[in-house]
Formats: structure tokens, sequence, C-alpha cells
């Protein structure tokens, strides 16, 4: 009998396993992106494509539009070339965060361009573009309020 008893209880732990295997095969680990919200699809050094259209300008992504010809006055000039202008737009937009996606490679702004933004108490980070696209994507699949101001070389 006590054979039996520990046969049955064997049969039944192993069942437990399979479908918690079962279960972790099938978790998700992150939340589907709604549909109508922008999504970067690809990018290079000299572009970004968002919902699958390529842009070869500097524009600001935000999850419901993109803005284009923003800040166009930086190509060839530098960070500096930002002007306050450029900032407010970003500003009265009224994220939660703002990434900076400086091109091909992370570059840092002088912090009196950065001036708008910490005024506003908006946060912001500094990234390449590369990492300021995966990072919007992450954010927006959150739910949250970003908008990604991304230089394109």
């Amino acid at each position: 009998m006590f054979v039996r008893t520990h046969s049955l209880r064997g049969q039944a732990q192993n069942q437990q396993h399979q479908n918690h295997q079962q279960f972790q095969s099938n978790m998700k680990l992150h939340r589907d992106t709604p549909a109508g919200i922008n999504i970067v699809t690809s990018y290079g050094a000299d572009y970004v494509a968002i919902n699958k259209q390529e842009y070869t300008s500097s524009l600001i992504l935000l999850p419901d539009r993109i803005i284009e010809g923003w800040a166009e006055n930086w190509k060839g000039h530098g960070l500096e070339a930002l002007s306050d202008a450029d900032l407010q737009a970003l500003c009265d937009l009224a994220p939660e965060l703002v990434l900076l996606g400086t091109g091909s490679q992370q570059r840092f702004p002088a912090p009196r361009v950065m001036r708008p933004l910490i005024d506003a108490r908006i946060g912001y980070e500094v990234m390449s573009l590369q990492a300021a696209c995966r990072t919007y994507n992450i954010l927006v699949a959150e739910g949250r309020q970003v908008a990604a101001a991304l230089l394109i070389d």
C-alpha cells in the first residue's frame, strides 16, 4: 500500500511540474502595444523608421504623433546649435520624459541647452539615436508619456 501511495504522489507532482513548465513557456512579460501608437520599427545611422515609414531628418516622436522638421539647424553645427525654441517645442508637448537621441553617437549638450526642460521640470535622458529608439519603444509599451527628440546625422 505504501508503494502505491508514493507512486500516486509522484504522478501528481510530475503533472504539476508539466503544468508549470507549460505555463512558463506561454507567459508574456510585456504588454501588447495598442493599435495607433507610433513605434520605431527600424533605424540606422542616417534614418529611423516609424511604423515602417522611413524618416531621414530630425523629428520629435510621440505615441500619438510625429513632428517633422525639428531642430533642422543642428546638422553640421553640433548640439550647441539647438535653440531655446527647439527645446521649448519639447516643453510645450508636456511629456513626463524626453529622450534626446544625439545621432549615431552619444553626445552631451551643454547644460544651458537643456535649461528649458530643467526649468519646466521635465525629465530627460541623453543617448545615441539607436538607444533612444529602443528606450522609446519600451516606455511607450508601458503607457508612459514620452517624447523622443531624434537628431539624425
